[in-house]
């Protein structure tokens, strides 16, 4: 799944009301339809520093006596601990704490096959590459995926344009690159997954972060990790986390929400080679693209009922401050395009905290409706203009793509 990962992630509750928040979170995942992964506190250790798991013990047989269908994870930016809580934890004794929480899981009939992800390192640095090497020795057989973080930029950034750096929109296929390549020498085949990613770190930046402007990140991010096979993309965060969240305090959603949406309604698993004027555009191992106009193609979710299988989706990013004209050639020529293009709405521009889909406002219907993503059909032949600094969806219909026909 190649795509925006529907999960939810929190912090072990503690021992007072532990059961009743628990029950809470579950119940809004489950009617939301969502997988929950349950982040389990890390920084109970024992005297030795080996991970004190007793409380962790009482919190699964609790929910397993409730049959909750739930995926496990234990800390978070491992690296950091010294840091944030003055309680350093090496790569081998947290390889340890995985294998032991897994011996844990399978006591437990519920949750003998339930899936563990980690160690969510963060930015992969010297030391942290270090530190997943030595956890992979260890613990790499306990874990279903690798799982890391990465933020973009600085939370002090000043303006909307440093969201649209190729130098920052790049920065994430080199460390990519260097997860990737620590995974393959300990467990090869391995899934490597993005379990957190945000634009800046620091909760993000009030009237930058949240709005149309860092959407240009966030999809060239979901591009480029598809394009270098990178699993699942977790985003951080949904609600009430400073600056990165999809939703405001009134739960209206933010422009990232709806770029999220249409990405999730459109874009297949299957990831697709681009050519343009004769260059291929997919990034190779070693090659830093930094192109103002991006493209990435898709197989067409195989979830959407409007398009039969074998449609192909090209979703682009204009960083332009020019209007770019696309023709589609080959077997795409001749076929007609769904276009959804996603433009800020109202005076603020890129700055905007709302957006529009062909030229209409997309807000709620009521506290429950979603409004209908109606595409702008193109005629087949016509050229794609996308216009300055915006991001475009094009669902090319019946194309009959051999590798899209398939699951």
């Amino acid at each position: 799944m190649r795509r925006l990962r529907r999960s939810w992630h929190m912090k072990e509750p503690g021992p007072p009301g532990a059961a009743r928040s628990l029950d809470k979170l579950y119940n809004f995942v489950d009617c939301s339809g969502l997988h929950l992964i349950f982040g389990l506190n890390a920084l109970r250790r024992n005297s030795d520093n080996s991970w004190n798991s007793s409380s962790v013990l009482s919190l699964l047989k609790y929910s397993a006596s409730k049959k909750y269908n739930i995926s496990w994870e234990l800390g978070n930016e491992p690296n950091n601990y010294r840091t944030l809580n003055n309680r350093a934890v090496n790569g081998s004794q947290l390889g340890k704490d995985y294998v032991q929480l897994k011996n844990l899981l399978q006591s437990i009939r519920t949750y003998s096959r339930a899936h563990l992800y980690g160690p969510n390192i963060g930015r992969p640095k010297k030391n942290v590459i270090s530190l997943l090497d030595s956890f992979l020795k260890v613990g790499g057989r306990a874990v279903d995926a690798v799982t890391w973080q990465h933020h973009n930029i600085d939370g002090r950034v000043g303006k909307a344009m440093d969201f649209m750096k190729t130098r920052l929109l790049d920065a994430l296929s080199d460390q990519i690159r260097k997860i990737q390549k620590v995974v393959n020498m300990h467990s090869p085949g391995k899934k490597v997954w993005l379990g957190g990613v945000g634009a800046p770190w620091s909760r993000g930046t009030n009237n930058l972060s949240d709005t149309y402007a860092a959407g240009f990140l966030w999809l060239n991010t979901l591009g480029m990790s598809a394009n270098q096979g990178v699993d699942v993309v977790i985003r951080h965060s949904f609600f009430d986390h400073g600056y990165n969240h999809l939703v405001d305090q009134n739960f209206n959603p933010l422009p990232d929400y709806w770029l999220s949406l249409l990405f999730k309604r459109l874009v297949g698993p299957k990831v697709l080679a681009v050519h343009v004027a004769g260059i291929q555009r997919k990034p190779r191992p070693g090659k830093v693209i930094r192109d103002k106009l991006r493209i990435y193609a898709h197989c067409t979710s195989h979830h959407n009922h409007n398009y039969v299988r074998g449609s192909i989706t090209l979703y682009i990013i204009n960083l332009h401050r020019s209007r770019k004209k696309i023709k589609l050639a080959g077997t795409l020529r001749d076929k007609i395009v769904h276009q959804y293009l996603l433009q800020p709405y109202g005076t603020e521009e890129i700055q905007s905290k709302s957006v529009q889909l062909n030229g209409q406002r997309l807000a709620m219907i009521d506290d429950e409706t979603l409004p209908d993503l109606k595409p702008r059909p193109l005629r087949p032949g016509r050229t794609l203009v996308i216009p300055p600094l915006t991001i475009g969806f094009y669902v090319v219909k019946n194309v009959n793509a051999v590798a899209c026909r398939y699951r």
